[in-house]
């Protein structure tokens, strides 16, 4: 591990040999062989006497002459039970937090499938839209986190996450961090998802030339951004199973910077965050909405700067994370909000047809109506005549005819016949029809 001396730090050591058959009588952990001969050498210190208990779990001194000899004289394995035995024998509570985290990852879960399946019910059974790119990389995100789930309950969990190093055995402190491999690409691709997902449905609601270019730009930097940490996690050791092998020093290899990688990672995604929140902000300042639609349109883009709260959140998790000298117990905190931070990003991917939803279960939701007389509303905007219902729904606003009393072209008075239909098609169940916008095109007077 990072350092010994933070693993053994707080070594107290009770007894010589009959103290430890005492240990393995009553089932407790006993020392391994180079800790036992660090412990007489203690003992002939002067400084704890052997029936001492008292002292032996308090005085700094004396645990600190043992760690310098157990440092010395004991692998990691070794010295990791030591401190366990230590800390057995000198009451220490043990800790474990695997149960909350286990809970806490089986609830996002599931709320993560309510939201997705919610999403796709409506369109495909209750609004008979097309699945658009934006729908299947949401869809995506959530096969992606399934595995994490199920890695949670059966494997990191099972294995230790949560509890203190130097309560496992070596076997499980390897398996724990293969699962921890496993997760870390997991990650990248599923943050990769979510905001393409996110992107993909802007694309659908802002058509205008220049914003699908940014657009554009957007998701190809984001590919190549998913793309480059996903094969960077996965290979960031040679061997590749020296990620998992390295904890005991007894095996030989070279891996990347974790922290630098995961550091960088975190702080891309939340100026990702940050410049795929002012595009739709940005882009709404133009629309003709009224100030009430304008802003409940706002604040449903402005939720989805929970999901960079709570990148903010691990990206200090992982800065915490660095510092530790207790993998299994510090990477809970990063564990637990890299899964709300996915499930959330699914969430508010979802919220448009969320919303959709609740507007037609609850009409007064909706900020505003469409009336058959006054103003007009083009709901088809952004949906990029993908929708069933829009195609489905074409209505005849107006026609306009003059006649003329004969084919031929009069020389006094001189005009053309013709008719003219306008066709407004709309669509009140696409997400798209969140933002509308008025008055797109008027008709101009032609003069002859």
């Amino acid at each position: 591990m990072a350092s010994f001396h933070r693993l053994v730090l707080v070594l107290v050591l009770a007894v010589l040999s009959i103290a430890t058959a005492q240990q393995t009588s009553t089932n407790k952990p006993s020392f391994p062989v180079c800790a036992t001969k660090c412990i007489a050498q203690a003992f002939q210190g002067g400084l704890c006497a052997p029936t001492n208990q008292t002292c032996i779990c308090t005085n700094a001194a004396f645990q600190y002459n043992v760690t310098l000899c157990v440092t010395g004289s004991c692998t990691i394995p070794e010295a990791l039970a030591t401190k366990n035995a230590s800390l057995t024998n000198c009451g220490a509570p043990v800790r474990d937090r695997s149960q909350e985290y286990v809970i806490l990852s089986n609830v996002m879960a599931i709320l993560g499938a309510v939201f997705v399946l919610a999403r796709f019910s409506y369109k495909i059974f209750f609004a008979g839209l097309d699945i658009g790119w934006d729908d299947w990389f949401v869809l995506a995100t959530l096969v992606a986190a399934m595995p994490s789930a199920i890695i949670t309950v059966y494997g990191t969990t099972k294995n230790g996450l949560g509890r203190d190093i130097y309560t496992l055995t070596p076997q499980m402190i390897t398996n724990v961090l293969f699962y921890f491999y496993i997760m870390a690409w997991l990650y990248f691709l599923q943050v990769t998802l979510v905001k393409l997902a996110i992107i993909f449905f802007y694309m659908r609601i802002f058509p205008a030339r220049e914003v699908q270019r940014m657009l554009w730009g957007t998701t190809i930097f984001i590919i190549v951004w998913g793309l480059a940490f996903v094969i960077t996690a996965v290979f960031q050791c040679k061997p590749i199973h020296y990620f998992w092998t390295k904890w005991d020093g007894l095996h030989e290899g070279s891996c990347a910077n974790a922290n630098a990688i995961s550091w960088s990672n975190a702080a891309i995604s939340i100026a990702l965050d940050l410049w795929m929140l002012a595009i739709p902000l940005w882009q709404l300042r133009a629309l003709r909405l009224h100030w009430k639609k304008k802003i409940g349109v706002a604040m449903m883009f402005i939720v989805g700067t929970f999901v960079t709260v709570v990148s903010i959140i691990r990206l200090q998790s992982l800065v915490d994370f660095a510092k530790g000298s207790n993998p299994t117990m510090d990477f809970m905190e990063v564990s637990i909000w890299s899964t709300i931070e996915i499930i959330v990003g699914i969430m508010c991917a979802c919220l448009p047809s969320i919303r959709m939803i609740l507007v037609k279960l609850f009409p007064s939701i909706s900020g505003s109506t469409i009336r058959s007389k006054g103003r007009q509303y083009y709901q088809q905007y952004g949906s990029d005549n993908r929708s069933k219902a829009a195609r489905s729904q074409p209505r005849t606003v107006g026609v306009v005819t003059v006649d003329r009393p004969s084919p031929d072209v009069d020389s006094q008075d001189r005009h053309i016949k013709f008719q003219k239909t306008f066709t407004v098609s709309y669509s009140d169940s696409d997400e798209a029809s969140l933002v509308q916008m008025t008055d797109l095109q008027r008709p101009r007077q032609a003069h002859h």
